[in-house]
């Protein structure tokens, strides 16, 4: 199938790696942007947050990040001034983001992406962690 698909991605996490092989297994390849050497615009990332219906707060990475020795978890700080800091240092992007015509997921859990991708899948889909998430027929398991 032919659709326009992004996804803001780190080869280094699971739950990225399991939202890029759902896309795939829709027979989807998409545009893959490793977003920690090649980070989104400010305009960008503030589109992708507000298309998703996040706040700035729910789109920050806390874990395995420098979130709390920079401070960030400071009520007082603006969207600006987090949007800064994450665009200093991208690892501070939750992820997986991922567009489609069909919307825009912060894909956390994996499986958001399906909310958001066509109902073309080759057959059943799991999880690195053995979670069966789509059936033998490509249905969605719930």
């Amino acid at each position: 199938m032919t659709m326009d698909v992004t996804i803001y991605h780190n080869p280094e996490c699971g739950t990225s790696r399991n939202t890029l092989a759902m896309i795939r297994n829709a027979g989807i390849e998409p545009d893959v942007i490793e977003y920690l050497t090649d980070p989104p615009s400010l305009e960008e990332l503030v589109k992708m947050i507000a298309d998703a219906g996040l706040t700035v707060r729910q789109a920050i990475r806390e874990k395995g990040t420098p979130y709390a020795e920079l401070g960030l978890d400071n009520p007082d700080l603006t969207d600006g001034q987090l949007l800064d800091a994450m665009l200093k240092d991208p690892i501070l992007i939750n992820r997986p983001f991922v567009i489609t015509p069909l919307g825009t997921r912060l894909a956390r859990p994996s499986e958001l992406v399906l909310d958001i991708l066509p109902d073309t899948h080759k057959g059943a889909f799991t999880k690195e962690d053995g979670e069966k998430v789509l059936d033998a027929g490509g249905k969605r398991i719930v």
